[in-house]
């Protein structure tokens, strides 16, 4: 009798744990929705998307957190579309600006003068997904804790019209995938300590 008892516990702990344990998985990976691989150059392959990264790529959020209106990230900017024009101050030390470099973009190619890492590679990610490159990761995800170097970038300026204020890091994983995504405008992620 007490046999039975025990198995009849075991038999119901089992299912309950496994249903925990899908709950859970279910809950990390909710804003990836399961229906597409993860992309390499997505912040989701270094840390989890999430509800700001979908808002920013519809648009970049005003003051009271709304989604202001852009150009879709997936289709180009018309050719009617403001020009790009960014400057980027890099800080190899992270604290003092070593280079400022700037970048001007004529629809995916850049115009003369533009001295960032790639100018072309820049342009052509800029002409392909505007300025949900520069959205923010959310506060509340969960990243990884490896710190790649010391290097900051401040950028300004603007994309297809679009006001750009947002500064990089390569300081855990969320913020190198936001690096990884603009390597053509901030040079690779290879930081050095």
């Amino acid at each position: 009798m007490i046999r039975a008892r025990h198995t009849r516990a075991r038999r119901s702990t089992v299912p309950l744990l496994l249903l925990c344990s899908v709950l859970a998985l279910t809950a990390c990976g909710a804003d990836n929705a399961g229906n597409q691989p993860a992309d390499p150059a997505s912040p989701s392959a270094s840390g989890p998307a999430s509800a700001s990264d979908a808002a920013s790529a519809s648009g970049s959020p005003s003051a009271a957190g709304t989604p202001g209106p852009t150009a879709s990230p997936s289709q180009p900017a018309p050719a009617s579309a403001a020009a790009t024009s960014l400057t980027v101050d890099f800080m190899a030390d992270g604290q003092s600006t070593t280079d400022t470099w700037t970048l001007q973009c004529d629809g995916a190619a850049p115009l003369p003068g533009s001295n960032v890492p790639d100018p072309a590679a820049a342009c052509a990610a800029l002409a392909e997904q505007g300025a949900a490159l520069f959205a923010e990761a959310d506060r509340n995800a969960m990243c990884t804790q490896n710190i790649v170097g010391m290097q900051r970038a401040h950028v300004t300026g603007t994309v297809n019209g679009e006001a750009v204020d947002t500064s990089f890091a390569l300081t855990d994983g969320c913020q190198i995938s936001r690096w990884e995504r603009l390597t053509g405008l901030l040079g690779p992620a290879e930081g050095t300590f």
